[in-house]
């Protein structure tokens, strides 16, 4: 294989440094480096690339004069660098280090010289791209919303863990391919230790499941927390988790009702809203 990585961005570069694109011998491929620009071209590079072991820097723009041929018609500019995987590039070695280090709720930084285009752990010479553990999401209560929203952040690469001590609710065939957690919300939210890449969102309409666990993300340091239901309701809640003891600076990091405004009506799209909330959150201050 081949790996393609955002190395210098400028202007408006669709994909942010250190993206990558994984390109097979065979041209199967998976990542992007433009979001569709100049994959066709790094495809071919890539293909050279793997014939010679030497790795190559490339650079895309609108400058060069061929825009819609292997440049960026959004008006940015990027330069990609090419390895092969393997000893002389990326070690294959170093995907078990990323995975083992997400495993672990850890980051991993990776060195690249830019001249040799070799990659190494540790080291901090060169292009260092960082992988930081996934963001998740603790959705409390196992609900028809929870079972949108959770394929929605999961497509996102966010890991998802649906909570709810009700067993009938929170089944294999109605929660597939995420964590499911059926101790009491606050128990669970304080076990798992969220911090500020988590999100904390409470669907299931009912105090003895949501209240407790909203006094549990308040305490902790996750950084988006929201609440399902109408303003009447957020009021009503507000009241009873100040009686709880939530001091109103806490509160103040309740986001309630969840989600962004987008005059949303079905489950599909409520739960299309919360996940634009939480992006929103966790995204503050990237770029």
């Amino acid at each position: 294989m081949a790996i393609a990585t955002v190395v210098e961005t400028w202007n408006s570069a669709p994909c942010p440094l250190g993206a990558h694109m994984l390109i097979h011998a065979d041209g199967r491929f998976a990542g992007s480096v433009s979001g569709g620009c100049v994959e066709g071209d790094v495809l071919e590079t890539a293909q050279a690339v793997m014939k010679s072991g030497t790795a190559t820097l490339r650079r895309y723009g609108i400058a060069e004069g061929a825009a819609w041929e292997a440049g960026l018609p959004c008006g940015g500019d990027i330069v990609v660098l090419i390895q092969c995987v393997g000893a002389s590039g990326f070690p294959a070695q170093l995907f078990e280090d990323i995975s083992s280090a997400h495993a672990a709720g850890e980051s991993l930084s990776i060195t690249t010289d830019l001249d040799s285009g070799q990659s190494a752990a540790g080291s901090t010479d060169g292009f260092i791209n960082h992988y930081p553990p996934p963001r998740r999401l603790m959705i409390i209560g196992a609900v028809e919303i929870a079972q949108c929203l959770a394929p929605i952040a999961t497509a996102m690469g966010v890991h998802v863990t649906v909570i709810d001590p009700r067993a009938r609710f929170l089944t294999e065939e109605r929660f597939p391919a995420v964590v499911r957690d059926d101790r009491w919300p606050d128990d669970a939210v304080r076990a798992l230790r969220p911090d500020a890449r988590t999100a904390i969102v409470t669907l299931s309409h009912d105090p003895k499941i949501d209240d407790p666990a909203l006094v549990a993300a308040l305490e902790g340091a996750a950084g988006y927390i929201g609440a399902l239901g109408s303003h009447t309701s957020q009021t009503a809640r507000r009241n009873r988790l100040l009686n709880a003891g939530v001091t109103p600076e806490s509160l103040s990091r309740l986001e309630g009702p969840v989600g962004v405004a987008i005059n949303s009506i079905s489950a599909p799209e409520i739960a299309l809203s919360i996940a634009g909330g939480m992006i929103r959150a966790l995204n503050r201050g990237l770029r």
